[in-house]
């Protein structure tokens, strides 16, 4: 693996790429269903949030504020806030959830958000989001540690056949989709926590909601606590599977750091093949397990040619990074938002926790950048070639179902990625 640089000593962020706890706590509850968001704090956070979102996946995303100011933080504390805030949803709508999570206002102040959900009649999670640290995946991620904690129901029962997935949050709703087909097709029946793949997927609903429709219920995360076995996907993750495991003592965790490329899948098919008895995969998996390989080969070429840049938050960095190194390709640089466990692991000449100006900087290093829609300028100004992962996407429709997972979402990533190099040479002949 490469070099990690840790640039904590830089004093500020210049053109930055990473997004707030908040963020990802907001799309955490997304994935529940009839689950409303209730983001405790200024009311130009939440406009931002559901704005971000709604440009994203194209899609009315519905999220509430406490819409408290700096003089109600300091006077009152923001209980008062919440307060009526649940009452203004509950006259309008009858929400399953609330999702109740913190900004860096009420935090910096101190508020007890638990401490006022339990004084509401309400079904309520909350979780402490401040701004001001983490980021988009430690918000998702802490989110589903608070919806397990707070609403799994203790068991001693175990069914073999129930499995809980755990997924870090930069996989896009096709992928969590995915996932959860390949390992029903070894027989399990499969539950994610949280589950974006019925709810922010593009389909087209029968009427616009005003609360989020599809994705795992409230029931059924109260009854995860006799599954035999769940499944991790990322670092950020462990902490959510470890919180499950304490609601059943007999349930079995196997942890990916990610499932893209060929040997990670390979990793999770041995595992499901080990816990299953079966001796041999489905014949669609073999299927995709050659296309692969195929793939591969077909792609070895045009991204060994090339330099890559990926920019992302941590356990995309890493499955995107892998993914290249195995096909060949050479990732110079890896841009993650925050620093993580999984930076040590990644496939790259030269890891940093920093921002866009470092990929200005570092300007000859690299050929081709993987990452956000912010990236988009950088790689105009520098003719260098793009292609989009992770959020925001506003320039691309259908970003909800890119798959780059498993065997079948290995190819699409490869021919992209290959192709996108390939436009390269092109332009530098022209």
């Amino acid at each position: 693996m490469g070099e990690v640089i840790h640039k904590r000593d830089k004093p500020l962020q210049v053109n930055p790429f990473k997004l707030s706890q908040p963020m990802g706590a907001t799309l955490a509850f997304l994935g529940v269903d009839k689950c409303m968001p209730l983001m405790h704090g200024g009311q130009g956070c939440t406009s931002f949030t559901k704005v971000f979102f709604t440009r994203h996946f194209c899609e009315p995303i519905a999220i509430q504020t406490s819409a408290v100011t700096d003089a109600i933080a300091i006077l009152d504390g923001g209980d008062y806030s919440i307060v009526e805030s649940v009452k203004n949803i509950t006259k309008k709508v009858t929400p399953s959830l609330i999702g109740l999570h913190t900004t860096g206002l009420p935090e910096t102040k101190g508020d007890d958000i638990r401490g006022v959900a339990r004084q509401i009649e309400f079904p309520m999670v909350t979780v402490n989001t401040p701004d001001y640290e983490g980021g988009f995946e430690s918000g998702w991620a802490k989110t589903c540690k608070a919806l397990i904690e707070q609403l799994v129901e203790t068991s001693e029962v175990v069914n073999d056949n129930k499995l809980v997935l755990l997924p870090h949050v930069s996989l896009q709703p096709i992928e969590i989709e995915k996932i959860k087909e390949f390992i029903e097709g070894f027989g399990f029946n499969v539950l994610a926590v949280p589950d974006l793949s019925s709810s922010l997927d593009g389909h087209l609903g029968e009427k616009q909601a005003a609360l989020s429709s599809g994705g795992i219920s409230v029931d059924e995360i109260r009854s995860l606590g006799d599954a035999g076995l769940v499944i991790s996907v990322g670092d950020s993750m462990q902490e959510s599977a470890v919180a499950l495991q304490h609601k059943n003592s007999e349930m079995r965790h196997h942890h990916f750091s990610h499932l893209n490329g060929l040997v990670a899948t390979d990793c999770l098919v041995e595992v499901l093949l080990e816990e299953t008895g079966f001796t041999r995969p489905p014949i669609t998996v073999a299927r995709w397990r050659q296309r692969l390989q195929d793939a591969m080969l077909d792609s070895h070429f045009s991204l060994g040619q090339k330099r890559f840049l990926v920019a992302a938050e941590p356990d995309q960095l890493a499955a995107i990074c892998q993914s290249l190194h195995d096909a060949g390709g050479k990732v110079t640089i890896a841009i993650a938002t925050v620093d993580s466990p999984q930076l040590e692991k990644i496939a790259a000449d030269k890891v940093i926790v920093g921002d866009l100006e470092d990929a200005e900087i570092a300007a000859n290093e690299y050929d081709v950048i993987i990452g956000n829609f912010h990236c988009e300028a950088i790689a105009h100004r520098l003719h260098k070639g793009l292609v989009l992962r992770g959020f925001p996407n506003w320039e691309q429709v259908g970003n909800a179902l890119k798959n780059d997972v498993l065997y079948e979402g290995g190819c699409y990533l490869l021919f992209e990625a290959a192709n996108t190099a390939s436009s390269r040479n092109e332009v530098k002949h022209a």
